[in-house]
């Protein structure tokens, strides 16, 4: 896990923490359906930045025999578990409590707690969520955020990224679920509050999924390195053609390339294995994450092109 990525899970950790405590105590003195259902969004999001960090210490272990290419995949692995459990969990949790207490509704007590407890953590969330953004502007370039979170091939940023914004949302709407409770004296909104926060958890975890899974099953290299991989290997003198080449993601930092290339026919073995090295060479000084690279001479000039 990159430095960046770390600093933006332990602040949102560490915010989530200190939220979901604070909202136990504003739940167990106010009934609120809406606060108990922000408590366990926040302790679903602690829960969250946890495995990241989890999976980013497993990912970081030696290959094996069972695992020649490394566990850099286990970052998506803990990411995708971030979003088919907890964030389903807590959806549920909400969903449910809103409707248990939509069909038996309850007066709402000490409000001010509610209330005052959601403008901290209101407080606490802006700050992760713009850590969050801080770090990925550095390493999203011109991509908006819709394109950073569906393309990023590192996960930790997008998860944070999604579950402050989140956690803004469920916040403002518990807040109105509260407040409209306390003005009108009738306790179905805060129930419908809760209900609301439970579709928006359920929102944020189908996009996570379907991002994560996408990652789980394998994603080539992005466009911008996949030419700079083609200009590598054409760039040889001894290249006459790239006839096919395949690129895949073998965790956020490491690609693997296969490359079958039309050589040079009066290139002499020792020669052939000179231009190979050479070859990798030039392309992990283009694309340093292109760590495991394949490259296989191609004589028959009738194969398939790229």
């Amino acid at each position: 896990m990159q430095e960046g990525s770390r600093r933006a899970v332990l602040a949102a950790l560490f915010a989530n923490f200190g939220i979901a405590v604070a909202k136990f105590v504003a739940w167990s003195f106010t009934g609120a359906a809406s606060m108990g259902a922000e408590a366990v969004h926040s302790v679903a999001d602690t829960g969250n930045q946890a495995l990241l960090l989890w999976g980013g210490r497993r990912a970081r272990r030696d290959p094996t025999p069972v695992h020649p290419f490394g566990y850099g995949r286990e970052r998506y692995f803990w990411a995708f578990v971030v979003a088919l459990v907890l964030f389903t969990l807590g959806s549920l949790f909400a969903i449910y409590e809103g409707i248990e207490k939509l069909g038996h509704p309850e007066p709402l007590d000490h409000v001010g707690w509610a209330l005052g407890v959601l403008a901290v953590g209101t407080v606490f969330e802006g700050y992760a969520l713009w850590n969050a953004r801080r770090e990925a502007d550095r390493v999203r370039g011109d991509a908006s955020w819709w394109e950073f979170i569906r393309h990023a091939k590192s996960p930790e940023l997008p998860v944070v990224l999604l579950e402050d914004t989140g956690a803004l949302l469920g916040l403002l709407l518990a807040a109105i679920g509260v407040g409209l409770s306390a003005l009108t004296g009738d306790p179905r909104y805060d129930s419908l509050g809760s209900i609301a926060i439970g579709v928006l958890l359920g929102a944020i975890a189908v996009v996570l999924a379907v991002e994560m899974k996408s990652l789980l099953i394998g994603e080539a290299a992005q466009p911008g390195e996949r030419a700079a991989i083609v200009a590598a290997i054409e760039s040889h003198p001894a290249v006459e053609r790239l006839v096919h080449l395949r690129t895949q993601h073998l965790g956020p930092e490491e690609l693997l390339v296969g490359a079958k290339l039309e050589l040079d026919p009066g290139l002499s073995v020792e020669q052939l294995s000179r231009a190979i090295d050479e070859i990798e060479e030039r392309l992990r000084a283009r694309v340093p994450a292109a760590r495991v690279t394949y490259l296989q001479p191609e004589t028959d000039t009738d194969s398939d092109g790229a």
